[in-house]
């Protein structure tokens, strides 16, 4: 039989562990908590349904280990948890709810336990505490060891962003800690990157820059000798004009990345938006409808 009468294939295997950090993602809002199974996936693979015995959808899978970019072992799914709230985001609002809880962790070693003299191995250390978030008004401080989100068991940093990420801004969840070898609960409301507790509209994402925008016609890149560009239509009150971007400049780049319609630059705000506070920045190279390049950052955290 051709290989081109394959149009569909399907695998077996086991799942060797749930919450797997690969570390497959640079921005520090990210969520890794991967279903690892020895199902064999390939490059191409990826969006493929993670199916249980019973026909059941329980991930989608997403990534290889490997060093040679085929299957060598491993496989990694994202959970349903997880694409369930995606997906019922996108629907509702048009853009991901991001729920933050406001703390920076770290996982816990055994020579962070004999260091910090912790009573567990197990659990998510708060490294340090976002001034005015979510933890810091529970009253959640430095030092402390979250064990459990509402009814979840936290056994790890990847399992506390997993058990963040299935809300939504507004929500308020139980939050379990050990503190100084006692155990108590507090009660978080989430918030949004911006510390509200709001839901962000797909509106609020690109209203941050405060412009319109309209694609290059054929005419304007002969005329400027390029390909592609995205070129300021108006201008008002916002993160562009406040960087001193002018009025038609004409935007060739984003963060390195080439921005050829507002949805490419719709997406990179979204990304810029997701990164941490000091990451937050849009480095824009363009040029003026003269053709004279020009540069710009715009931090989106101020």
């Amino acid at each position: 039989m051709s290989a081109n009468n394959l149009t569909s294939t399907v695998t077996a295997g086991i799942v060797s562990a749930k919450a797997r950090n690969i570390n497959i993602l640079n921005a520090e809002m990210k969520i890794e908590s991967f279903i690892q199974t020895d199902a064999a996936v390939n490059p191409g693979n990826s969006g493929g349904a993670l199916v249980n015995t019973r026909g059941e959808l329980v991930g989608i899978n997403t990534a290889i280990a490997s060093q040679t970019g085929s299957y060598s072992g491993y496989s990694f799914a994202v959970p349903t948890s997880i694409v369930q709230k995606v997906v019922s985001d996108i629907r509702q609002y048009g853009v991901v709810q991001r729920a933050i809880l406001g703390v920076q962790m770290r996982e816990i070693t055994s020579e962070l336990k004999k260091e910090k003299n912790l009573t567990t191995l197990q659990g998510a250390y708060v490294e340090r505490v976002v001034p005015d978030g979510a933890a810091e008004k529970a009253g959640i401080k430095s030092g402390d060891v979250i064990t459990r989100v509402d009814d979840a068991a936290v056994k790890t940093g990847t399992d506390l962003q997993e058990h963040i990420g299935r809300h939504r801004p507004g929500d308020v969840v139980s939050v379990t800690l050990l503190r100084d070898g006692k155990t108590m609960t507090v009660q978080a409301t989430l918030t949004n990157r911006e510390g509200g507790t709001g839901v962000i509209s797909a509106e609020d994402e690109a209203s941050v820059l405060g412009a319109t925008f309209s694609e290059l016609t054929d005419q304007q890149k002969e005329r400027l000798g390029i390909n592609y560009g995205l070129q300021i239509k108006s201008l008002k009150a916002g993160k562009l004009k406040s960087a001193g971007v002018p009025a038609d400049f004409i935007i060739l780049k984003v963060n390195n990345r080439s921005v050829r319609t507002e949805e490419d630059l719709d997406d990179i705000v979204r990304r810029a938006n997701s990164a941490s506070e000091h990451d937050r920045v849009l480095f824009i190279t363009g040029c003026t409808p003269q053709g004279r390049i020009r540069y710009y950052a715009v931090n989106l955290a101020e």
